[in-house]
C-alpha cells in the first residue's frame, strides 16, 4: 500500500541554501517511493501549485513513466480515496485536527521522528495527548532513542494531564513502530579506479590514510569535533602515520568555519586538514570515494538516527562513532567498526538548561551547546581505537566488508520501502476494523478542531446582524458582471475575484433571488456556498443586504 504524500519542497528536495539531514531523508524517501510505486499513481498532498509541479518535475526526473496525481490540500476528502497521508515529521496532530473536517474515520495518518530536542518539537509530542490522533494513527521512529524520547515525553504530558483533570484523563496514543532511516547504497557502490581517481582529484597521497567526516559542519548541531582532533593528533604521534582528515559539510557562518580552521591547527598540527564544500555533489561524492575510515563523534541532541555512518558502511567503510542516538542500532562494536562509550549528567542536572530556554534566557543554539558540551566521549579507547584502523590495513577492509552487508542487508531503501508499505496496510486495516466497530465515536466526533473554529462563530457579537439564509438581498443600481469585473481589476479590491462563466450565472440568479435561498436555489448549491460571494459583492456595494434602511436623502428602492 502507497500513502498521499504531504509534499512541499523544503523537505524532499537537496536545493535549498542549507541542507539538513532532513532534506536528506526525505530526498531518500521520495527516491525509495517512486521505485516503489508498483504501478500505482504517486500523490501529492499540497496547498500549492508550485509544489505541486515541483513533486511533479521531481518525480518525472527520477521515472518519466510514472502516474503523478494532486491532491489540493482542501480536498481532504480525497485522501481518504487513498487510504494513508504521510507528513515528513512527527506533527500527526496538525493532520488529525484537519482530519476532523472530512471524518475522523475516513484515513490514516503517518509522519516520521527527525529532530525532537527543540521547544517546538517537544510541543508536538505534548500536543499529541489532546489532538484527535487515534490509535491507527503512526509516528515512524528512526531509532529505538527516538521511541524512548517520545515515550518519556507522553509519559511526562500524561501525568501532567491527570494531575490537571484527574486521573481519568488519558488519550489514546499512535502507534510508535521502529523503522531506520535507507540508503541508496548503489549510490555508495565505488569501483578501485573511481577511488584512485577521486583521491587523485582531491591531492590525497596513496600513503596517507584518509579520515572522512560528513555531515553539518557545527560544534553543537552535530558533533563537536575536538575529541575527534585529539584522538587522530594522538594515532598520528603513535603510528607515525601520515594522516589526512576530510571535512565534508557546510558551514553556516563565518564564525564556525573560523572556528574549526583554528582548531585544526591548534589541537591536531600533524594531521593535515581539508575542508569539502558538501553543497558542491562531485567533490563531496569524490570524499567519500578517497576516504580509508569514517569518524563521527555525534554528541548532540539534535538528530535521532543519524544517517551518515549507513552510507559509510554503504560505501564499505569502517565507521568510529559514539555509542549514541542512533548509532547504537546501526553500528555493531568491533565488527562494523567501533561505538565509543559517551557519559552525559543523569535526569535533574539539565533543569537549569531546560529553565533558561523555556524563559528565552537562552536561544536554541545555546541550549544545544549547553547538553551538547555536558556529553563527553572516552578518549582512551577512542584512540586506541583509530591507532587500531590507521595501522591496519586489512582491519579496515575487513570491518568495512562487514558493514557493508549489513547496510545492503537492513539499512538499503529496497529493504526499508516495504516496511512502511506493510505499516500503511496495517494503518488502513485498523481504521476500517474501527469504522465497523465503533460507529458511534465517528458519528460523535466534532466536526473540527475547536482551536480551528468558523471565524463567524468565533466572533458572532462583532457585527450588527448575520447574513443567513433567509437574509434579504437586492442588487444596487447599476450592479452587473460589467461593474464587477472593473471594480475587481484594482488591487484593493482584487481580492476575492470570479471567473467569468460563474461571474455570469451569479448576477443572473441575483436578479431574480429575494433572500440568500433563493439564490442558492437558482445556483443549485447549498446556501453556505454563495454567502461567502454575497458578503463580498455587498462589500464591493454591488448588494445591498437586509430590509432597506431609509436615511434623508435615499433613492427610493429599485
Amino acid at each position: 500500500m502507497n500513502a498521499a504524500i504531504l509534499f512541499e519542497p523544503d523537505g524532499y528536495l537537496m536545493t535549498g541554501p542549507k541542507l539538513m539531514g532532513r532534506q536528506a531523508a526525505g530526498d531518500g524517501f521520495l527516491r525509495a517511493a517512486v521505485k516503489g510505486h508498483g504501478g500505482q499513481p504517486l500523490f501529492a498532498y499540497t496547498p500549492r501549485q508550485a509544489s505541486a509541479e515541483a513533486f511533479r518535475d521531481r518525480v518525472a526526473e527520477l521515472d518519466p513513466a510514472a502516474q503523478i496525481r494532486w491532491i489540493h490540500a482542501r480536498r481532504l476528502e480525497a485522501l481518504g480515496d487513498v487510504g494513508v497521508l504521510y507528513r515528513p515529521d512527527h506533527a500527526i496532530g496538525l493532520s488529525a485536527r484537519a482530519r476532523l473536517r472530512a471524518g475522523l474515520d475516513r484515513y490514516a495518518i503517518c509522519g516520521v521522528t527527525h529532530t525532537l530536542a527543540s521547544a517546538g518539537a517537544m510541543d508536538i509530542i505534548a500536543d499529541l495527548s489532546v489532538a484527535p490522533v487515534m490509535p491507527w494513527d503512526a509516528i515512524v521512529c528512526t531509532s529505538t532513542a527516538a521511541v524512548g524520547v517520545l515515550e518519556t515525553a507522553l509519559d511526562a504530558q500524561d501525568a501532567y494531564l491527570k494531575w490537571r483533570f484527574g486521573p481519568a484523563a488519558a488519550a489514546p496514543r499512535p502507534m510508535l513502530p521502529t523503522i531506520p532511516l535507507g540508503a541508496h547504497c548503489e549510490d555508495f557502490a565505488f569501483t578501485d579506479d573511481g577511488r584512485a581517481g577521486a583521491r587523485a582529484a582531491l591531492g590525497l597521497a596513496d600513503d596517507e590514510v584518509v579520515g572522512l567526516f560528513a555531515g553539518r559542519l557545527s560544534f553543537n548541531g552535530k558533533a563537536h569535533p575536538y575529541p575527534m582532533y585529539l584522538a587522530l593528533q594522538a594515532a598520528a604521534e603513535r603510528t607515525g602515520q601520515r594522516i589526512v582528515l576530510v571535512h565534508a559539510g557546510q558551514f553556516f557562518n563565518a564564525a564556525i568555519e573560523q572556528g574549526f580552521r583554528t582548531a585544526v591547527a591548534r589541537f591536531c598540527p600533524d594531521v593535515r586538514c581539508v575542508f569539502i564544500d558538501g553543497k558542491d555533489p562531485t567533490l563531496y561524492r569524490q570524499s567519500w570515494m578517497a576516504a580509508d575510515v569514517f569518524i563521527s563523534l555525534a554528541d548532540s541532541i539534535q538528530e535521532t538516527f543519524g544517517i551518515t555512518p549507513v552510507e559509510a558502511m554503504a560505501a564499505g567503510l569502517p565507521v568510529v562513532v559514539t555509542d549514541w542516538n542512533g548509532y547504537k542500532d546501526t553500528v555493531r562494536d568491533g565488527v562494523d567498526g567501533f561505538r565509543l562509550p559517551t557519559w552525559q549528567p543523569a535526569p535533574g542536572a539539565g533543569e537549569p538548561i531546560a529553565r533558561d530556554y523555556e524563559v528565552d534566557a537562552a536561544d536554541y543554539d545555546l541550549f544545544l551547546a549547553r547538553t551538547s558540551t555536558a556529553v563527553s566521549v572516552e578518549l582512551a579507547p577512542l584512540i586506541d581505537r583509530l591507532c587500531e584502523l590507521v595501522a591496519t590495513p586489512d582491519l579496515r577492509r575487513r570491518m568495512g566488508r562487514s558493514g557493508q552487508a549489513r547496510a545492503r542487508e537492513l539499512f538499503d531503501w529496497a529493504v526499508i520501502w516495504p516496511q512502511y508499505q506493510a505499516l500503511w496496510a496495517e494503518q488502513d486495516a485498523m481504521r476500517r476494523r474501527a469504522r465497523a466497530e465503533h460507529p458511534a465515536l465517528f458519528a460523535s466526533a466534532p466536526a473540527a478542531a475547536p482551536s480551528r473554529p468558523d471565524p463567524f462563530a468565533a466572533f458572532a457579537h462583532y457585527p450588527t446582524a448575520r447574513v443567513d439564509a433567509d437574509t434579504p438581498i437586492a442588487l444596487t443600481p447599476g450592479a452587473g458582471p460589467e461593474r464587477y469585473l472593473s471594480l475587481a481589476e484594482h488591487p484593493l479590491l482584487s481580492f476575492f475575484k470570479l471567473a467569468p462563466e460563474p461571474l455570469e450565472k451569479v448576477f443572473a440568479a441575483l436578479a431574480g433571488a429575494a433572500t440568500v435561498r433563493d439564490l442558492a436555489g437558482a445556483l443549485g448549491v447549498r446556501p453556505e456556498a454563495v454567502t461567502e460571494i454575497v458578503v463580498r459583492l455587498a462589500k464591493m456595494g454591488l448588494v445591498e443586504l437586509g430590509p432597506r434602511r431609509t436615511f434623508p436623502g435615499s433613492p427610493p428602492r429599485r
